[in-house]
This record gives C-alpha cells, structure tokens and sequence, in this order.
C-alpha cells in the first residue's frame, strides 16, 4: 500500500544544506583569516587566572601526584575536601545545561536551577551512603521505586536485554547498551527540566514513564540503524533495501511491511523490522499534529545526513570542503533538536538557533577523540580525512583550527560573550586536549598537535600551556561516564567469569554425582540406583553445589575434595525433591530437565523409593566429611536434617493450596520453605564447616531468604512467558494444577515488581556482611535475569 509523502525529502535536505552551508561559509571565513586567534587569545588570558597559579605553594602541590581521578568516590572526597566541590559540580551541570538542554547560562532561570542541583547533587554525593550502589540494577530499580515507576523500570530492563542479545557479533554490544542509557538518561533529563515542583505526582510519574519509553524508542535507533549500517554486518544489497525502509518510514510516517528479505540476515532484520515499528510508532503517537511534520522532517535530516557521510570512502581524495562540513553540521544539530521534538517540549527563546550552532562544537571534539579509532575503521570524518591528504591538498580546512573558529563563534556571537558559558566552554576544550595526551602519551600527542597546529604556533603555545598547567578544568560528567564504563566492563567480565566457572563447576559435579552399582547389588537396589542416575543424568542447573563450592572454596578457602561430600549431597537432596515434586500424587509432572519424569519412565513405587533412597544417599555423603571437626560435621548433619523436614512443610502447603487463594503472605511463607529454606542451606552449610561468625550465618540467611523467593518468582514467571524447549519442562504447568503463584495472585507485573523488591532486599542484605562475597551479586543477576 502506497502512502502520500508528508514531507517533501529533496526539499527540506537542500534547505537544511543552505543554512549549514552559511554557517560553514563564516566559520571559513574566520579559520582563513585567523580571527579567532585574537579574539580567543585574549579570552584565554582571562581565563588562566583562575586556572594558572604561580604562588610558590602550587608549584609545589604540583609536584605531588595528584589525586587518582579514576578512583570515583575518592576524587569525590577529595574534591570536597579541597573545598572545590561545588564549582566542579556548577561547570559540570551548567555545560549540561548547556549542551544536553539548549539552554542559556546567562538566563537567571537557567542560573537557579544549576544552583539547586549543585547543591543537591552535593549533598548527595558527600553522604556517608555507599555511591557503588547508586547506579547498579538495584540502585536504579530504588530509584524507579521511588518515583512510582517500579513497572516502567521492568519494562526497559527486559528490552535492553531483548537488544543485547540480538546485537551481531560485528557489532559491540556493551556500547550499543551504553549509548541507549545515553539516550533514555537525556531524554530524562529534559523532561524532568520540563516539570516544576508543582506537577501533581500522578502527573510526574506518567511523564516519567513517557520519557523512559520515548527515550528508548528513539535511542534504538542508534544501535539498528547507525551502528548496523556502519558495522558492514549486512550485504550491499541488504544495506540498500533496508535505507529504503527507513528513508519510506521517515517520509511517510508510516512503517512499511517487511517485504520479503532474500539476505542471509533476515532472522535479525524481522526482529529489527519489529522492534522499531513499535518504537516509531509509540514516538508518532506522541506528536502533537501541529509539530508532526517538523518532527520527520528534523528526523530525515538526521538520517540523510549520515547516510551522505556514510557513503564516503577515505580512499576518494577528491571530496570538497563543503563535502565533508556540512553533513556533520546537520547531523550534529538535527540530534538534538529530535530530542526536543520527541518529547514535545516547548522551546526556550533562542533555542533552535543555539542548537543548531552548538552541534558541531561537540561533533568536532568527539571527532578528535576518535580520530585514530575512525582512521582505522576507514571512516570519513574531517579529522581522518585532514589527516590522510593535508600533504596534498592545501585547500582542505584544519578541523582543529575550524575547532577553534566555532567556539569562538559560540562564546562571542551566539551567547553573546558571557562569561559564564566562555568560561565552561573553554574548560570543556582545555579538558578534552588533557584527556586525549593521556590517551595518547606525550610523543603522539605532540605529532598531532605539530601538524593540526603548524599555521598557529603562537596560539598552539597558548594551548598547550593551559594542557600543562591549568588546574579545575575537569568535569563530573566525565568522571562519571568513566566510572560507569569502569562497572560496566567489571560487572560484564566478573559476570562473564562467574557464569564460566558455573558451567566448570556444574561440568565436575556431572562427572561426580553418579552412583556406582555394586557388583553383589540385589535386583531392587539396582533399579533404585540405576533410576537415582537417571534422574541425576537430567540437564539440571546445579545451582546449589554451584553456591555451596563457591562459598566454601572461593569465600572460605576451603579444599574442593574435602568439601566435594557436602555438594553431591545437595544435589542428592535437590534431586530427590524434584522426584517427589512429579508424582501423580503431587504436581503430576510429565517433563523434566529435558526428559520424561522418573515415574514415567519407571513407576510410582520405584520413583518414591528413589526419592527416599537419595535423601538417605545425601546424609550418608555428609558423614564423609571427614576433613572436618566431628561436632562441626555432626551440627552440619542436624541443620540438613531440619533442612529436608522445612522443605517437606513448604512441599506439603503447596499441595494444600491447590484450589485455593493464597495471600501474599501465606506464598511468600510457602516459597521460602519450598525453594528458599534450600538457598539457604547452599550457603550455610559451608559457613558451618568454616566456622563463621553469627553476624555472617545472619546476613547469609536473609540474603538466602530474598534471593530463593527472587528465583521462585522468576520461576513462576517463566512458566508462563517461556517456551518448552528454552524451560526444559512443560510450560503453564502451574495453571494446569491449580496451584496458587506469584503470578496468578499479583498478576505479571505485580510478580515482575515482588522480584525485583526480593533483589533489591537480597542485595542490601549482602552489604550487612562483615566481608563482601562479589558471587553473590552475580548469582542473583543471573537468577532474575536466565531464561530456564
């Protein structure tokens, strides 16, 4: 079905490339002139007087190493502690302000709500709370709970796992998920500016949630349209037809159907196809319809725009000044303005014409930061391409000095030479050049700047004596970007390492866990041990000797042989509830780790006399602990005994309550005996044979509590959002016995929300320990975040 244009593509691209083409024109002007030189000269004079200090004591102080600025909370303190808190904080939030929101620094608005983050952001980060906490799941998910958006925070957490995982192999999926955070913590950003105090809380919380979701849906962009068209992960031929849609999509308003797609990617484009259809069409159906049209007209812009730059080839030597300019100024500024439009925000005065002239600005310093990055990739920027044929193109334009005629551009001309924005601005600048010499060591850093440099001696010796000597021109934002890249790539390493040393761990306990059959076995004995095996044999998750080794060898430092007893029993343990938990008499289970159940492949009798058989099984490996003190060993013995009789309550009020609807309460009381009680014993039972202190056993317990209901919920939840195959079991079997869940008594979300509550619980548990235990993090991501 064919639709009507609403936007005439030629027509607003070729307006847009006029204004760009103006603007450029004066920025020519000024780098062949050289009339930033001057101007920028004596603002920088200016300026070292508050960033150059010549008293005896500076020279000094600098000597000493200064403080570790990639230790977060650290740098934090010690910024407080030298009373330079404050004015960190004011430059970092004014050039947000400045940057994220279009704003004007010299506004008196703009200058009171800077004062009232600053100052509450201080308070904040000068508390004696734990700062690691704030931007972890559970810190997040607190924060959502907070503001009344428990469900959005749900929501967003299972895309981004959806998007992580259909990121190709080409394509870096830890950076795609960073730069959509990005995206959503902007478009926060600029709706919470939106709000004043006097926004009613319903009010608050469904723009919230608005923000979120808009910011998602415009933030996916990125990584599926940008970064898959940059990333050569399809073929020419896909490449062309996949443009097509978008470039339909954008001049219509209307996603077309996914024809039928001949390329090798056609799994990965329907999920794409699917997935921004529902994005674009939650951003269009919160236009206004008066703005509709400058909304896909901003958003074209944007993606022609990079479509021209990405069609460049740095092998091509002949590409015009003009050529390589004017698409980085439409992109750059078309961004931003999107963000505007996508939540409907009214415009301050001066706002599109700030927007517009600022973009290039930030284009440009990231430019030079990735330039080498780029240059490898064979991308086209100003930087790369200046780079490979300044020798034999004198007429191309330096992008650093172009740099240079921008900023000063903005300071004096588009706000109007106020001292507040030349003063950030010029930080901003001075920062980034002491960022990219650390990155790039002295020798590289000075061949750089020799080249991009050459026609300015002078000032290039202004500049880098503000590189050498100027103090207090870093910026929280980056402190912050830094420390959060930092967790990312920890927790995705440590996370990574915890997993495989689940599957290690879960390969030895396979190896260990059968039973031999002995040569004088009577016939009875050895079905029973042959129909223990089988059960054992299944694909299970060995989630609890994975938690018992983990927490006796690598907490307690205790030996694997010696502790190899005590994991086979739980497993033995586990087992046999499983057997017990199929029986017609109970859940009448035909399915199980992958196969039948073992009464369906035996009978009931020897199915029960197995269960038996390896509850007996368990306690016979608990006296092999022989490594161990015997009244350690014989208080480990008592604790699994009262173990298996709360797992045997928790079993026996789950078959009462068939029929029934539980309260909250009486599921809560339930699980923790049928799943949680078993958690615990994981943890405990090591504790016992490491002789820990009370206040551990205490914490371990309450962590164990939260965490076994956090991974019942999750099963409940799997049982009816999953499939057979990916779950291992048959599907819905909950509802087929009637049995009363977290899901059928608070609904999907309301269970999704008693999860995360029974996370966040777990996780402040684990700070009540005397001595951090890092798996533990881990094996509770891995518990709310698997998918069997």
């Amino acid at each position: 079905m064919n639709r009507e244009l609403i936007i005439n593509p030629t027509q607003c691209y070729e307006a847009a490339e006029r204004k760009a083409a103006g603007y450029f024109a004066a920025l020519s002007t000024g780098v062949r002139e050289k009339s930033f030189i001057p101007t920028l000269t004596q603002d920088f004079n200016s300026w070292k007087q508050q960033h150059i200090h010549h008293s005896f004591r500076s020279v000094f102080s600098r000597k000493k190493k200064g403080p570790d600025k990639k230790g977060y909370r650290g740098y934090i303190q010690w910024l407080n502690f030298t009373g330079k808190l404050e004015p960190y904080l004011d430059r970092s939030i004014s050039y947000l302000f400045m940057r994220d929101l279009g704003k004007d620094l010299n506004s008196l608005d703009t200058q009171k709500r800077v004062k009232e983050i600053v100052n509450d952001l201080k308070v904040q980060l000068t508390s004696d709370d734990d700062q690691s906490n704030q931007f972890s799941l559970a810190g997040q998910y607190r924060w959502a709970e907070k503001e009344g958006i428990p469900a959005t925070f749900i929501w967003l957490i299972e895309k981004l796992k959806t998007v992580s995982s259909h990121i190709p192999e080409k394509m870096d999926a830890e950076h795609a998920k960073r730069k959509l955070i990005k995206i959503i913590a902007g478009v926060l950003m600029h709706v919470i500016e939106e709000m004043n105090e006097d926004v009613p809380a319903s009010e608050r919380k469904q723009r919230l949630d608005e923000a979120i979701r808009l910011g998602y849906s415009y933030g996916l962009t990125y990584p599926f349209i940008d970064d898959l068209l940059d990333a050569n992960v399809l073929s020419p031929s896909e490449q062309v037809e996949y443009t097509q849609l978008i470039r339909t999509t954008l001049t219509t308003g209307y996603v077309p159907e996914l024809p039928e797609w001949r390329g090798e990617n056609k799994e990965l484009i329907t999920f794409i196809h699917s997935e921004l259809k529902e994005a674009f069409e939650y951003i269009r159906n919160h236009q206004h319809q008066d703005s509709l049209k400058s909304f896909f007209e901003e958003a074209y812009i944007f993606f022609q725009s990079q479509e021209v730059d990405r069609q460049k080839s740095l092998a091509y030597a002949q590409y015009r000044n003009e050529e390589l300019y004017i698409p980085v100024i439409l992109k750059s500024s078309s961004s931003r303005s999107i963000v505007r439009s996508v939540i409907d925000a009214p415009e301050d005065e001066g706002f599109e014409s700030r927007t517009f002239y600022y973009g290039i600005y930030n284009q440009l310093a990231d430019d030079f930061a990735d330039m080498f990055e780029d240059q490898r990739d064979g991308a086209v920027t100003p930087y790369t391409y200046f780079y490979q044929y300044h020798k034999e193109r004198p007429d191309l334009i330096n992008p650093f000095e172009l740099y240079w005629a921008v900023i000063s551009h903005l300071i004096h001309n588009i706000y109007q030479s106020d001292s507040k924005t030349c003063e950030v601005i010029l930080n901003r600048a001075i920062n980034g050049l002491k960022r990219f010499k650390e990155k790039m060591g002295d020798k590289k850093y000075h061949e750089v700047m020799s080249l991009l440099t050459a026609d300015m001696p002078e000032f290039n010796s202004l500049i880098q004596k503000m590189v050498d000597k100027a103090d207090d021109v870093d910026f929280f934002d980056k402190l912050l970007r830094d420390h959060i890249i930092t967790n990312l790539k920890n927790d995705r390493k440590e996370q990574d390492a915890f997993l495989d040393k689940v599957e290690d761990i879960r390969e030895q306990m396979n190896a260990q866990l059968s039973i031999v059959l002995k040569s004088n076995a009577a016939l009875l004995d050895e079905s029973i041990m042959e129909a223990a095996n089988y059960s054992l044999e299944g694909d299970g998750k060995r989630l609890r000797p994975v938690m018992a080794w983990m927490m006796a060898v690598d907490h307690y430092g205790l030996q694997a042989s010696a502790v190899m007893p005590l994991l086979k029993s739980l497993e033995y343990m586990h087992t046999a509830s499983l057997i017990f938990d199929d029986l017609p008499s109970q859940d009448n289970a035909t399915f199980r780790r992958g196969k039948s159940t073992l009464h369906h492949v035996y009978n009931t009798a020897i199915a029960e006399l197995t269960g038996l058989y390896l509850t007996q099984k368990a306690i016979v490996e608990q006296t092999g602990l022989r490594k161990f003190d015997p009244e350690t060993v014989l208080q480990l013995i008592q604790y699994s005994a009262e173990v298996t009789a709360e797992m045997c309550k928790g079993q026996a009020m789950d078959l009462q309550s068939k029929g029934n609807v539980l309260t909250l309460e009486q599921l809560n009381t339930m699980c923790f005996y049928k799943t949680g009680v078993a958690f615990e014993a994981s943890l405990i039972m090591p504790a016992i044979l490491a002789q820990a202190n009370d206040e551990e056993v205490t914490a371990l317990k309450k962590f164990a509590r939260h965490a076994g209901i956090a991974f019942q919920i999750k099963d409940d939840l799997l049982d009816v959002e999953s499939s057979d195959d990916q779950l291992g079991k048959p599907v819905g079997q909950d509802m087929e016995n009637n049995h009363s869940t977290f899901v059928t008594v608070l609904g999907l979300e309301g269970a999704k929300i008693a999860m995360w509550e029974h996370y966040c619980q777990a996780i402040e548990a684990m700070e009540e320990l005397p001595t951090q235990i890092p798996f533990l993090k881990h094996l509770l991501n891995y518990l709310v975040l698997r998918d069997r």
